[in-house]
């Protein structure tokens, strides 16, 4: 069985003119862009640029002020299929300390189960196959704290694949993160790729997953600077130490009703 080898419209995300003030203070000013079905976009940008901030009102974590965000032509204040979508935000944010590694997992399947309901055969079936295409199946019963911090990025990952999503959103999974667990994260999201899902992933600086991104988006102070191939942003942009990776004044990862249950914003005990 593939994971997300549902139907995928041609627009998974898009963005039009999107404005987000936080505390009064402009943070975005009129961003728009768009992600495909088995379009890998990479969202790029310095300090204070504004890519988390971005990321979060694209998921409805955020609320803006002026624009419009539609997923899967659907606009965002009507969306409701939340198991469509698969966020990975970064891990120290988002781990919950004493949960097993397929406890982690599981919560990635909560938009296909009423709640409290126990894990169905399908359910089981879903945790296991994203373990193993991660390549933590050995770490199925292994306390999260006891992982890498690489391993933990994987179970992340793991946990947004289990919801089988047609598009896939990533904040610096590989932030802090080894070369050998880097090439893993790529060759995951280039397998999910050819299945046909859409990514978009927040990047410090591209590494191995350069091959999978077919446009850089690049923030600078909330506006869109760049939207184009990777390539035309020169090279001095794509080594270590190009772009800073995190965003001043950004605020708790925290998410808000709707979304936040469908996200992976918590972990079943």
């Amino acid at each position: 069985m593939l994971l997300g080898a549902g139907t995928i419209p041609v627009s998974c995300l898009a963005a039009d003119d999107l404005t987000v003030e936080l505390g009064g203070l402009p943070v975005l000013r009129g961003v728009s862009l768009s992600v495909g079905a088995g379009e890998g976009v990479a969202l790029m940008g310095g300090n204070g640029s504004g890519k988390s901030t971005l990321v979060r009102a694209l998921l409805g974590l955020l609320p803006h002020q002026r624009g419009a965000v539609q997923l899967f032509g659907l606009p965002l204040r009507s969306f409701r299929q939340w198991s469509r979508v698969g966020y990975v935000p970064q891990r120290s944010i988002a781990l919950l300390g004493g949960s097993k590694v397929k406890e982690v997992v599981a919560a990635g399947r909560l938009a296909h189960r009423r709640p409290f309901r126990p894990l169905g055969r399908g359910d089981r079936e879903a945790i296991h196959e994203a373990i193993g295409l991660v390549g933590l199946s050995a770490q199925l019963n292994t306390d999260i704290a006891a992982l890498s911090g690489g391993q933990q990025q994987r179970v992340l990952v793991a946990r947004a694949l289990a919801g089988h999503p047609d598009l896939l959103v990533l904040d610096e999974p590989t932030s802090g993160v080894d070369l050998e667990h880097q090439r893993v994260i790529a060759d995951v999201l280039t397998e999910r790729l050819a299945a046909g899902i859409a990514v978009l992933v927040v990047l410090h600086d591209v590494g191995p997953l350069g091959d999978l991104i077919d446009r850089a988006v690049v923030l600078s102070e909330g506006r869109v600077a760049h939207d184009g191939p990777l390539g035309d942003l020169g090279q001095h942009q794509r080594r270590p130490g190009g772009h800073q990776h995190l965003d001043h004044g950004r605020t708790a990862d925290d998410p808000g009703e709707g979304a936040a249950s469908w996200l992976g914003g918590a972990v079943e005990p």
